[in-house]
């Protein structure tokens, strides 16, 4: 049976499952982030793993990204949800809003972001590196709960985990992007590889360091403790509206992409 995947970031807590318990699933990219909660949501199979641990523990260059992603394919995870903190570049962007992303600039450095490493090479379509269909229904689920949302946006990948400087901030500003955070990439790479739907979840939690209070982690736990309610709340609704049947391409993302 097809699951349903929950990745969250900084601050996300999922209380809203039934039938919940535990599992450590061995990989062979080593353990997941900690270990995978299993249950049930709107009758739905869902899969949820904290991307720093339980407890915060792991910084965003060290997160096994690649473990936790092939985790999702072998419980059969076909589509993947993934809040994350991130910080606004744009004025209109307010803290507490939503930004379902669709493009990414990675300025990552350290980090493996292919399962492809031995004999067989994927080069892997990524104009497009979300999935659209996912994309929309949260779209449609943020409007009818009336929340502060923007469908689309481009969010900056950083290597991290200390912030950006001031001058920094006003250079990512100048390449018009909308948002900016640490996990992004590779994570979605790495979905897109094992041909599972992956929307972000972007949750705007400050101005990075820009504006006139530069960036602290009080700051980002403040406004995501105020936005919990929400993004649970977005999460529910998105896997009740969620068809069986998919009509993206995600699954046949392998095509002519192998050499």
């Amino acid at each position: 049976m097809e699951k349903i995947g929950i990745i969250g970031g900084t601050g996300v807590k999922i209380d809203i499952l039934d039938n919940v318990r535990q599992i450590k699933l061995n990989t062979p990219y080593g353990n997941t982030s900690d270990l995978i909660t299993l249950g049930t949501l709107e009758d739905k199979e869902i899969v949820f793993i904290p991307r720093h641990g339980y407890n915060h523990s792991i910084n965003p260059s060290n997160v096994p990204y690649k473990a936790n992603i092939y985790a999702m394919k072998e419980l059969n995870v076909t589509r993947i949800l993934a809040p994350c903190a991130v910080g606004s570049l744009k004025e209109e962007i307010i803290p507490g809003s939503f930004v379902f992303i669709d493009q990414f600039i990675d300025r990552t450095t350290k980090r493996d972001q292919t399962f492809y490493n031995g004999n067989q090479v994927a080069h892997i379509p990524m104009g497009n590196p979300f999935c659209s269909e996912l994309r929309n229904f949260l779209a449609k689920s943020a409007s009818s709960l009336k929340l502060n949302f923007r469908k689309s946006g481009t969010n900056l990948v950083i290597e991290g985990p200390r912030f950006s400087t001031i001058a920094e901030s006003n250079l990512f500003r100048s390449w018009n992007i909308d948002t900016i955070n640490m996990t992004m990439v590779p994570e979605v790479v790495l979905a897109r590889e094992m041909q599972i739907c992956y929307s972000s979840i972007a949750m705007v939690t400050d101005y990075d360091s820009w504006k006139d209070k530069i960036v602290d982690v009080p700051e980002i736990l403040s406004v995501m403790k105020a936005n919990s309610y929400n993004v649970q709340e977005l999460i529910k609704d998105v896997i009740k509206k969620l068809p069986e049947y998919k009509e993206c391409n995600c699954s046949n993302a392998l095509e002519g992409a192998l050499l």
